[in-house]
């Protein structure tokens, strides 16, 4: 079936990384992916939690936050409490992070890797691992340390899906919300998966079209990383 904006099954949508952006932080990117955009900023401190004190390691967290003018309508700020949605994905994001670095070579310090959403067409919280990462290599360079010494790898992340009886890759909000079946994905430069999310919508599917879906995804995490790549230039850490 045609895609809303004309793209083939396998295809990307437009992808933009753009270091240096804004703001004062040791990582900054703005992260582009179609119609949607997160700002990704990494803060560096000289201290980990409390319960990680005198180990000898680091440590690496998320945030994640859709700017009320991101979505129409409006999407109310969190203010008391953070959302069920908005903690579940902000943990992912810090668990994809760290799977690919050393912890004892970052050293007793902490990196708070934030993902504002400026602007949501669907798969914000993969964009925000995508950029994220290239954020993290920023901030891990700030602080004097050589980025291919503390990761072990890289990092990206897309969303797959079936809509109708047609796997798709990087769904835009049109496509995720008519999917049968909805998937993100996250893999390593190496190939390897970190996280697999995956379900039916009132649907099952069959392992074939799980094992197509998946092939979809290592096609687009490998070009999502070539785009990480071309992005940090001579500071790639892989």
């Amino acid at each position: 079936m045609p895609r809303p904006d004309g793209r083939a099954a396998d295809q990307l949508r437009p992808v933009s990384i753009e270091r240096n952006a804004t703001g004062l932080a040791a990582g900054r990117v703005l992260m582009r992916a179609g119609e949607t955009i997160v700002l990704c900023t990494a803060s560096v401190s000289n201290d980990v939690p409390p319960w990680m004190a005198g180990r000898g390691k680091g440590w690496v967290t998320a945030e994640y936050n859709m700017l009320p003018g991101s979505t129409s309508p409006r999407k109310p700020r969190d203010r008391q409490k953070v959302d069920g949605r908005t903690t579940e994905i902000q943990r992912l994001i810090g668990r994809c992070l760290r799977s690919v670095i050393d912890l004892e070579a970052l050293g007793e310090r902490s990196v708070t890797i934030d993902c504002d959403v400026l602007q949501a067409d669907g798969g914000t919280r993969t964009a925000s691992i995508t950029g994220g990462f290239v954020a993290l290599v920023e901030a891990i360079r700030s602080t004097g340390l050589d980025p291919g010494a503390v990761l072990t790898d890289t990092v990206a992340a897309v969303s797959v899906g079936l809509v109708g009886e047609s796997p798709l890759l990087d769904l835009c909000y049109q496509e995720d919300y008519a999917a049968r079946v909805d998937m993100n994905v996250v893999a390593t430069g190496a190939g390897r998966f970190v996280e697999v999310q995956g379900a039916g919508e009132e649907s099952t599917f069959t392992r074939q079209e799980l094992d197509a879906l998946l092939t979809l995804a290592e096609q687009g995490v490998a070009r999502l990383a070539a785009a990480q790549r071309e992005a940090l230039g001579a500071d790639w850490p892989a």
